[in-house]
């Protein structure tokens, strides 16, 4: 990851001056949180992305951003509700839910973040991406008043779409499928466009081979169906119960990832679960060894699985996104929403054994396939002009093509407005994008 550089002074450079031919690409600046690890990790993959296609990125966290250490507060704050007040967020997240703009507490916060977001800055930025909803509100708001004279873009990391996340001012939203970007564009959102997700390029679906290593490697069961049990970097929600719910089935053996919750996998360890992990750095690897993943948030977890080629089920859901991620990705036909426990079992033996795991496999790995990433939208915002990653002759030529054709896409997307369109067309046929997307590739089956 580039390292962050010391904001500089200096007046930001006007998004309407393109770099001459040869000329070196200007700067993406983005702007994540670590509240818990999604939003960073979309803003890493995002990060690695630009980087590849020769762009420099800077790196910042929005909490730092905020004055008087308030961000570390907020973070605390949210942390504490979800762990001991579940029903409370869930009833303030209902509250913000579907809110025209945002309160007075939190536009007093924001506005405190924006001295230091222009600071952060350096002069020779051509674009702003944040990943998280109160960066977005602070960005929209310096380019509404004209402080901010270089586009700003919001990735929809999320598949539901709080009212926090669409911001008036900015450019552009990207977004990782149809179901989040019509939840966008219904809001009011600038230039909606399906763009895919972004997750680390090791997680890929994994042969008998590696299957069987991934098990030695992790000391799991040889042949036993394998649920691998997630609740994000915090390890929040009812996850004990959970794991004796998925052993009660007895369909799969629950392998359990608590993130940094190291008394959570105590307590695990004290009820008798047998497979049980702290914060796993290899979690591409830990998806390989298992056949279905069971989360409780929606985030960038079942992205991954997505991508790793397991089927994903949703349950015993957080308050708030949780469960309206659950929802959005049984729309999206990308995950089963187990609501009560008398489902467990039967929706579980189908996603290990049975069609819908067939199609929600084939479906995940779409996802992946079949939309040109966040590049092209910057690029056609920007101007910049992202060179080709160090590949040989022949694929380079086909990534040259499909980049030329994406950003080509993208721009007349931007231009005459018809991302809702576009997010319909995906949701109505998404065969017919995934069969474009093999072509570019060079895939002729």
């Amino acid at each position: 990851m580039p390292e962050r550089h010391d904001p500089l002074p200096g007046p930001l450079p006007s998004p309407s001056t393109a770099p001459a031919l040869g000329a070196a690409p200007r700067r993406v600046v983005v702007i994540s949180a670590s509240v818990g690890a999604g939003h960073d990790g979309a803003a890493a993959a995002l990060v690695d992305r630009l980087t590849a296609h020769g762009v420099p990125v800077d790196r910042c966290d929005f909490l730092d951003l905020l004055p008087a250490r308030t961000g570390r507060l907020l973070c605390g704050g949210y942390h504490r509700l979800l762990t001991w007040a579940p029903e409370g967020y869930q009833r303030l997240y209902r509250a913000t839910e579907q809110a025209a703009r945002p309160g007075a507490v939190w536009r007093a916060l924001f506005r405190g973040a924006e001295g230091r977001t222009l600071a952060a800055l350096p002069p020779d930025t051509c674009a702003v991406v944040s990943t998280y909803p109160g960066a977005s509100q602070v960005l929209g708001a310096l380019r509404q008043r004209g402080l901010l004279t270089v586009p700003a873009l919001t990735y929809l990391t999320d598949f539901s779409v709080h009212a926090l996340w669409v911001a008036p001012g900015v450019d552009a939203h990207m977004a990782v499928h149809a179901v989040p970007a019509a939840q966008a564009h219904v809001q009011g959102a600038a230039a909606v466009t399906v763009v895919g997700p972004v997750t680390d390029p090791r997680f890929t679906p994994a042969t008998d081979g590696q299957r069987l290593a991934a098990r030695a490697r992790f000391g799991l069961p040889g042949q036993a169906p394998l649920a691998l049990l997630v609740a994000g970097s915090w390890g929040v929600g009812p996850v004990r119960r959970a794991a004796a719910e998925i052993r009660e089935t007895q369909a799969a053996v629950p392998v359990v990832v608590c993130g940094r919750n190291q008394a959570l996998v105590e307590q695990l360890r004290r009820d008798g679960a047998e497979y049980v992990f702290g914060w796993v750095d290899d979690m591409p690897g830990l998806m390989h060894a298992c056949d279905v993943l069971v989360q409780n948030a929606g985030g960038l977890t079942s992205l991954e699985a997505f991508a790793a080629g397991l089927p994903v089920a949703s349950y015993r859901c957080i308050p708030g996104h949780g469960r309206t991620n659950a929802q959005a990705l049984e729309e999206a036909g990308l995950a089963a929403w187990i609501r009560t426990r008398e489902n467990l079992a039967p929706t579980l033996t189908d996603l290990l054994r049975g069609p819908r795991g067939r199609a929600q496999r084939a479906a995940g790995i779409a996802l992946h396939r079949s939309a040109p990433g966040p590049v092209p939208v910057i690029a056609a915002r920007t101007g910049i002009r992202p060179a080709s990653p160090a590949v040989s002759p022949t694929v380079r030529r086909r990534s040259r093509l499909r980049f030329a054709l994406s950003a080509a896409a993208t721009a007349a997307t931007l231009a005459l407005g018809v991302a809702a369109p576009l997010a319909h067309a995906y949701a109505e046929a998404p065969a017919r994008f995934i069969a474009v997307a093999h072509c570019l590739d060079g895939d002729r089956r």
